[in-house]
Protein backbone atom coordinates (compact mmCIF):
# COMPACT_ATOMS: atom_id res chain seq x y z
CA UNK A 1 0.00 0.00 0.00
CA UNK A 2 0.83 3.67 -0.86
CA UNK A 3 -0.02 6.78 0.80
CA UNK A 4 -0.43 10.31 -1.25
CA UNK A 5 -0.60 13.50 1.38
CA UNK A 6 -2.50 16.44 0.06
CA UNK A 7 -0.50 19.98 0.76
CA UNK A 8 -1.32 21.88 -2.69
CA UNK A 9 -3.50 24.53 -0.55
CA UNK A 10 -2.88 28.06 -0.03
CA UNK A 11 -3.41 28.40 3.40
CA UNK A 12 -5.32 31.32 2.81
CA UNK A 13 -6.81 31.49 6.13
CA UNK A 14 -3.42 31.06 7.88
CA UNK A 15 -2.00 34.47 6.15
CA UNK A 16 -0.32 36.75 7.01
CA UNK A 17 2.19 33.38 8.36
CA UNK A 18 1.28 31.61 4.73
CA UNK A 19 2.94 34.45 2.70
CA UNK A 20 6.30 33.13 3.73
CA UNK A 21 5.81 29.42 4.75
CA UNK A 22 3.38 26.58 4.23
CA UNK A 23 0.98 26.34 6.08
CA UNK A 24 1.79 22.32 6.49
CA UNK A 25 5.08 23.59 7.88
CA UNK A 26 3.54 25.89 11.05
CA UNK A 27 4.74 23.74 13.93
CA UNK A 28 1.98 22.49 16.54
CA UNK A 29 3.23 21.81 19.94
CA UNK A 30 6.54 22.20 18.27
CA UNK A 31 6.46 19.30 15.61
CA UNK A 32 4.89 20.46 12.21
CA UNK A 33 1.36 19.20 10.62
CA UNK A 34 3.19 17.60 7.82
CA UNK A 35 5.62 15.46 10.22
CA UNK A 36 2.10 14.54 12.63
CA UNK A 37 0.43 13.13 8.98
CA UNK A 38 3.97 11.05 8.13
CA UNK A 39 3.78 9.05 11.24
CA UNK A 40 0.52 8.33 11.12
CA UNK A 41 1.21 6.99 7.65
CA UNK A 42 4.07 5.33 8.73
CA UNK A 43 2.54 3.86 11.71
CA UNK A 44 -0.24 1.76 9.52
CA UNK A 45 3.03 0.90 8.25
CA UNK A 46 3.04 2.61 4.49
CA UNK A 47 6.56 3.73 3.47
CA UNK A 48 5.99 5.31 -0.01
CA UNK A 49 4.74 8.24 0.80
CA UNK A 50 3.79 10.70 -2.08
CA UNK A 51 3.00 14.44 -1.34
CA UNK A 52 1.06 16.49 -3.62
CA UNK A 53 2.32 20.42 -3.40
CA UNK A 54 1.30 23.70 -5.32
CA UNK A 55 2.92 26.69 -5.25
CA UNK A 56 5.00 25.92 -1.54
CA UNK A 57 6.21 22.79 -2.90
CA UNK A 58 9.92 23.58 -2.62
CA UNK A 59 9.28 24.77 0.91
CA UNK A 60 7.73 21.37 1.80
CA UNK A 61 10.51 19.76 -0.31
CA UNK A 62 13.33 21.47 1.56
CA UNK A 63 12.14 20.98 4.75
CA UNK A 64 10.56 16.85 4.78
CA UNK A 65 13.32 16.17 1.40
CA UNK A 66 13.37 12.62 0.61
CA UNK A 67 12.09 11.32 3.85
CA UNK A 68 14.71 9.28 5.05
CA UNK A 69 15.58 11.12 8.40
CA UNK A 70 11.99 9.57 9.21
CA UNK A 71 11.93 6.10 7.89
CA UNK A 72 9.46 6.61 4.58
CA UNK A 73 10.21 7.32 1.32
CA UNK A 74 8.65 10.52 0.22
CA UNK A 75 8.07 11.31 -3.50
CA UNK A 76 6.77 14.75 -4.83
CA UNK A 77 3.61 15.40 -7.06
CA UNK A 78 2.99 18.87 -8.76
CA UNK A 79 -0.91 19.92 -8.81
CA UNK A 80 -0.30 23.09 -10.76
CA UNK A 81 -3.93 23.83 -9.59
CA UNK A 82 -6.23 22.95 -6.53
CA UNK A 83 -8.88 20.98 -8.51
CA UNK A 84 -10.53 19.44 -5.60
CA UNK A 85 -9.60 16.09 -3.71
CA UNK A 86 -10.31 14.15 -6.61
CA UNK A 87 -8.21 15.42 -8.79
CA UNK A 88 -4.99 15.36 -6.84
CA UNK A 89 -5.74 11.40 -7.01
CA UNK A 90 -6.08 12.36 -10.75
CA UNK A 91 -2.38 13.99 -10.81
CA UNK A 92 -0.58 10.93 -8.21
CA UNK A 93 -1.79 8.21 -10.71
CA UNK A 94 1.15 7.60 -12.16
CA UNK A 95 3.02 7.65 -8.33
CA UNK A 96 0.10 4.84 -7.22
CA UNK A 97 0.10 2.65 -10.04
CA UNK A 98 -2.26 0.19 -9.67
CA UNK A 99 -2.14 -0.05 -5.63
CA UNK A 100 -3.98 0.10 -2.70
CA UNK A 101 -3.70 3.48 -1.29
CA UNK A 102 -4.19 5.58 1.96
CA UNK A 103 -5.10 9.42 1.39
CA UNK A 104 -4.36 11.75 3.82
CA UNK A 105 -5.08 15.23 3.97
CA UNK A 106 -2.52 17.22 5.07
CA UNK A 107 -3.91 19.77 7.58
CA UNK A 108 -5.65 16.93 9.31
CA UNK A 109 -4.32 15.96 13.33
CA UNK A 110 -5.98 13.09 14.92
CA UNK A 111 -5.38 11.74 18.52
CA UNK A 112 -5.47 8.29 17.80
CA UNK A 113 -3.65 6.31 15.34
CA UNK A 114 -5.13 5.06 11.64
CA UNK A 115 -3.48 1.66 11.55
CA UNK A 116 -6.51 -0.26 12.64
CA UNK A 117 -8.64 1.33 9.44
CA UNK A 118 -6.08 0.22 7.64
CA UNK A 119 -6.55 -3.30 9.00
CA UNK A 120 -10.37 -3.34 8.57
CA UNK A 121 -10.12 -2.43 4.96
CA UNK A 122 -7.97 -4.77 3.74
CA UNK A 123 -9.25 -7.38 6.08
CA UNK A 124 -13.17 -6.79 4.84
CA UNK A 125 -12.11 -6.28 1.21
CA UNK A 126 -13.36 -3.12 1.03
CA UNK A 127 -13.16 -0.76 -1.94
CA UNK A 128 -13.03 2.30 -0.26
CA UNK A 129 -13.41 3.00 3.30
CA UNK A 130 -13.96 6.68 4.75
CA UNK A 131 -12.83 7.80 8.25
CA UNK A 132 -15.80 10.22 10.01
CA UNK A 133 -16.95 12.16 13.07
CA UNK A 134 -19.75 14.09 14.45
CA UNK A 135 -19.57 17.75 13.70
CA UNK A 136 -22.22 20.46 14.49
CA UNK A 137 -21.84 22.24 11.68
CA UNK A 138 -22.52 19.12 8.53
CA UNK A 139 -23.19 22.01 6.15
CA UNK A 140 -19.43 23.00 5.71
CA UNK A 141 -18.41 19.51 4.99
CA UNK A 142 -18.30 16.46 3.08
CA UNK A 143 -21.04 14.06 4.70
CA UNK A 144 -22.04 10.61 4.93
CA UNK A 145 -25.01 8.52 4.95
CA UNK A 146 -23.88 5.20 6.88
CA UNK A 147 -26.54 1.90 7.35
CA UNK A 148 -25.11 -1.02 9.23
CA UNK A 149 -21.45 -0.09 8.48
CA UNK A 150 -21.99 0.78 4.89
CA UNK A 151 -21.91 3.95 3.51
CA UNK A 152 -25.09 4.23 1.26
CA UNK A 153 -24.63 8.47 0.04
CA UNK A 154 -22.05 11.15 0.46
CA UNK A 155 -22.62 14.82 -0.54
CA UNK A 156 -20.69 17.66 -0.40
CA UNK A 157 -21.53 20.30 1.38
CA UNK A 158 -24.60 19.43 1.54
CA UNK A 159 -27.78 22.58 1.82
CA UNK A 160 -30.01 19.57 3.31
CA UNK A 161 -27.26 17.26 5.38
CA UNK A 162 -28.21 13.54 5.30
CA UNK A 163 -26.48 13.01 8.95
CA UNK A 164 -23.66 14.59 10.48
CA UNK A 165 -21.23 12.55 10.05
CA UNK A 166 -18.30 14.62 7.88
CA UNK A 167 -15.33 13.01 6.18
CA UNK A 168 -12.31 14.11 8.33
CA UNK A 169 -9.86 13.82 5.08
CA UNK A 170 -8.40 10.56 5.61
CA UNK A 171 -9.72 7.99 2.92
CA UNK A 172 -8.51 3.66 2.18
CA UNK A 173 -9.21 3.06 -1.86
CA UNK A 174 -8.30 0.52 -4.10
CA UNK A 175 -7.82 0.82 -7.41
CA UNK A 176 -11.09 1.17 -8.42
CA UNK A 177 -11.36 4.86 -7.57
CA UNK A 178 -9.70 5.87 -10.64
CA UNK A 179 -12.32 4.33 -12.74
CA UNK A 180 -14.45 6.55 -10.64
CA UNK A 181 -12.73 9.34 -11.05
CA UNK A 182 -12.71 9.17 -14.78
CA UNK A 183 -16.65 8.38 -14.38
CA UNK A 184 -17.31 12.28 -12.65
CA UNK A 185 -17.21 15.52 -13.82
CA UNK A 186 -16.64 19.04 -12.10
CA UNK A 187 -18.98 20.17 -9.94
CA UNK A 188 -20.65 23.29 -9.28
CA UNK A 189 -17.60 24.72 -8.26
CA UNK A 190 -15.45 23.36 -10.62
CA UNK A 191 -13.69 20.77 -8.91
CA UNK A 192 -13.60 16.86 -9.45
CA UNK A 193 -14.48 16.46 -5.64
CA UNK A 194 -13.94 12.98 -3.77
CA UNK A 195 -17.52 12.57 -2.63
CA UNK A 196 -18.54 12.34 -6.14
CA UNK A 197 -16.28 9.61 -6.89
CA UNK A 198 -17.01 7.62 -3.77
CA UNK A 199 -21.01 8.01 -4.61
CA UNK A 200 -19.82 6.52 -8.05
CA UNK A 201 -18.51 3.74 -6.53
CA UNK A 202 -21.44 3.23 -4.07
CA UNK A 203 -23.98 3.32 -6.99
CA UNK A 204 -21.77 0.92 -8.98
CA UNK A 205 -22.10 -1.60 -6.80
CA UNK A 206 -18.69 -1.49 -4.73
CA UNK A 207 -18.08 -1.92 -1.45
CA UNK A 208 -17.64 1.33 0.51
CA UNK A 209 -16.99 1.40 3.96
CA UNK A 210 -16.71 3.94 7.05
CA UNK A 211 -16.07 4.22 10.73
CA UNK A 212 -16.17 6.98 13.11
CA UNK A 213 -13.05 7.67 14.61
CA UNK A 214 -12.21 7.68 18.50
CA UNK A 215 -10.57 10.46 19.77
CA UNK A 216 -10.68 13.94 18.65
CA UNK A 217 -9.81 15.16 14.90
CA UNK A 218 -8.90 18.51 13.94
CA UNK A 219 -8.31 20.34 10.71
CA UNK A 220 -5.58 22.90 11.54
CA UNK A 221 -6.83 25.36 8.84
CA UNK A 222 -7.22 28.49 10.92
CA UNK A 223 -5.44 29.88 13.82
CA UNK A 224 -7.74 29.23 16.49
CA UNK A 225 -7.86 25.54 15.41
CA UNK A 226 -3.83 25.92 15.18
CA UNK A 227 -4.29 27.08 19.13
CA UNK A 228 -6.96 24.48 19.23
CA UNK A 229 -4.77 21.33 18.29
CA UNK A 230 -1.70 22.68 19.99
CA UNK A 231 -4.11 22.52 23.18
CA UNK A 232 -4.94 19.17 22.43
CA UNK A 233 -1.53 17.70 21.89
CA UNK A 234 0.11 20.03 25.01
CA UNK A 235 -2.54 17.50 26.98
CA UNK A 236 -0.34 14.85 26.48
CA UNK A 237 3.11 15.65 27.23
CA UNK A 238 5.30 14.33 29.50
CA UNK A 239 7.66 16.40 32.10
CA UNK A 240 11.23 16.65 30.85
CA UNK A 241 13.42 19.55 31.69
CA UNK A 242 16.60 17.47 32.18
CA UNK A 243 18.19 19.63 29.39
CA UNK A 244 17.74 22.89 30.46
CA UNK A 245 19.01 25.14 32.54
CA UNK A 246 16.78 26.53 35.81
CA UNK A 247 17.90 28.92 38.19
CA UNK A 248 16.84 28.87 41.96
CA UNK A 249 14.53 31.61 41.77
CA UNK A 250 12.15 29.71 38.73
CA UNK A 251 9.44 27.68 39.72
CA UNK A 252 8.50 25.40 36.96
CA UNK A 253 5.29 23.18 37.34
CA UNK A 254 3.47 20.94 35.84
CA UNK A 255 3.82 18.98 32.40
CA UNK A 256 6.37 21.28 31.05
CA UNK A 257 8.99 20.07 27.98
CA UNK A 258 12.66 22.35 27.89
CA UNK A 259 14.69 21.65 25.03
CA UNK A 260 18.67 21.79 25.07
CA UNK A 261 20.76 24.66 26.09
CA UNK A 262 17.32 26.34 27.61
CA UNK A 263 17.35 29.15 30.07
CA UNK A 264 14.77 30.21 32.60
CA UNK A 265 15.57 32.93 35.09
CA UNK A 266 13.58 34.06 37.48
CA UNK A 267 10.66 32.83 35.88
CA UNK A 268 7.74 30.65 36.18
CA UNK A 269 6.13 28.49 33.99
CA UNK A 270 2.83 26.76 34.43
CA UNK A 271 2.47 23.65 32.41
CA UNK A 272 1.45 22.40 29.88
CA UNK A 273 4.24 24.21 27.73
CA UNK A 274 6.71 22.73 25.47
CA UNK A 275 10.42 24.84 24.88
CA UNK A 276 12.49 24.89 21.89
CA UNK A 277 15.97 24.63 22.35
CA UNK A 278 17.73 27.37 22.68
CA UNK A 279 15.42 29.78 24.10
CA UNK A 280 15.81 32.03 26.73
CA UNK A 281 12.65 33.31 29.45
CA UNK A 282 14.07 36.07 31.55
CA UNK A 283 11.83 38.06 34.33
CA UNK A 284 8.60 36.23 32.97
CA UNK A 285 5.80 33.86 33.09
CA UNK A 286 4.95 31.04 30.66
CA UNK A 287 0.82 29.63 30.99
CA UNK A 288 -0.77 26.67 30.31
CA UNK A 289 -0.99 25.42 26.46
CA UNK A 290 1.93 27.27 24.88
CA UNK A 291 4.81 26.25 22.87
CA UNK A 292 7.34 28.12 22.41
CA UNK A 293 9.95 27.11 19.31
CA UNK A 294 13.56 26.89 18.91
CA UNK A 295 15.48 30.22 19.51
CA UNK A 296 12.44 32.08 21.30
CA UNK A 297 13.43 34.70 23.85
CA UNK A 298 10.83 36.10 26.36
CA UNK A 299 11.83 38.44 28.68
CA UNK A 300 9.81 40.52 31.45
CA UNK A 301 6.66 39.59 29.85
CA UNK A 302 3.70 36.81 30.17
CA UNK A 303 2.17 34.66 27.32
CA UNK A 304 -0.41 31.29 27.87
CA UNK A 305 -2.35 29.58 25.05
CA UNK A 306 -0.66 30.91 22.49
CA UNK A 307 1.91 29.49 19.65
CA UNK A 308 5.44 31.15 19.34
CA UNK A 309 7.89 30.16 15.87
CA UNK A 310 11.64 30.10 16.02
CA UNK A 311 13.53 33.23 16.82
CA UNK A 312 11.08 35.86 18.38
CA UNK A 313 12.01 38.22 20.47
CA UNK A 314 9.09 39.07 22.89
CA UNK A 315 10.55 41.66 25.88
CA UNK A 316 8.83 44.16 27.96
CA UNK A 317 4.78 43.57 27.31
CA UNK A 318 3.02 44.99 30.26
CA UNK A 319 -0.32 42.69 29.93
CA UNK A 320 -0.32 38.98 29.42
CA UNK A 321 -0.73 38.17 25.74
CA UNK A 322 -3.29 35.27 25.25
CA UNK A 323 -4.21 33.30 22.05
CA UNK A 324 -1.55 34.26 20.07
CA UNK A 325 0.14 32.88 17.13
CA UNK A 326 3.00 34.76 16.07
CA UNK A 327 5.55 33.52 13.21
CA UNK A 328 9.43 33.16 12.57
CA UNK A 329 11.66 36.52 13.58
CA UNK A 330 9.03 38.63 15.39
CA UNK A 331 9.70 41.46 17.51
CA UNK A 332 7.59 42.57 20.15
CA UNK A 333 8.61 45.36 22.33
CA UNK A 334 6.48 48.07 25.03
CA UNK A 335 5.87 51.27 24.10
CA UNK A 336 4.47 53.83 25.95
CA UNK A 337 0.65 52.36 25.37
CA UNK A 338 -0.06 49.80 28.10
CA UNK A 339 -2.81 47.46 27.84
CA UNK A 340 -4.29 44.38 30.13
CA UNK A 341 -4.18 41.83 26.91
CA UNK A 342 -3.30 41.71 23.55
CA UNK A 343 -3.93 39.16 20.63
CA UNK A 344 -1.85 38.26 17.67
CA UNK A 345 -1.76 36.85 14.39
CA UNK A 346 2.00 37.86 12.80
CA UNK A 347 4.08 37.02 9.86
CA UNK A 348 7.42 35.96 9.74
CA UNK A 349 9.79 38.91 10.39
CA UNK A 350 7.20 41.45 11.67
CA UNK A 351 7.65 44.27 14.43
CA UNK A 352 5.30 45.07 16.76
CA UNK A 353 5.43 48.06 19.93
CA UNK A 354 3.03 47.92 22.53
Amino acid sequence: MKSIILCAGKGTRLRPLTHTSAKHLIPIANKSGLLYAIEAIKDCEIKDIGIVVGETGMDIQEEMGNGSKYGVDISYIEQKEALGLAHAVKVSRDFLGEDDFLMYLGDNLLKNGIDIYRKKFEEENYNAFILLTEVDNPRAFGVAEVKNGQVVKVVEKPKVPVSNLALIGVYFFDNNVHKAIDNIKPSGRGELEITDAIQWLIDNGYKVGAEVVKGWWKDTGKPADILEANRLILEDIERDIGGAKVDDLSEISGRVKIGMDSEIINSRILGPVIIGKKVKVIDSYIGPFTSLSSGVKIKKSEIEYSVVLEDTKIENVKGRMERCLIGKCVEISRSRVLLRSFKFVLGDHSKVEL
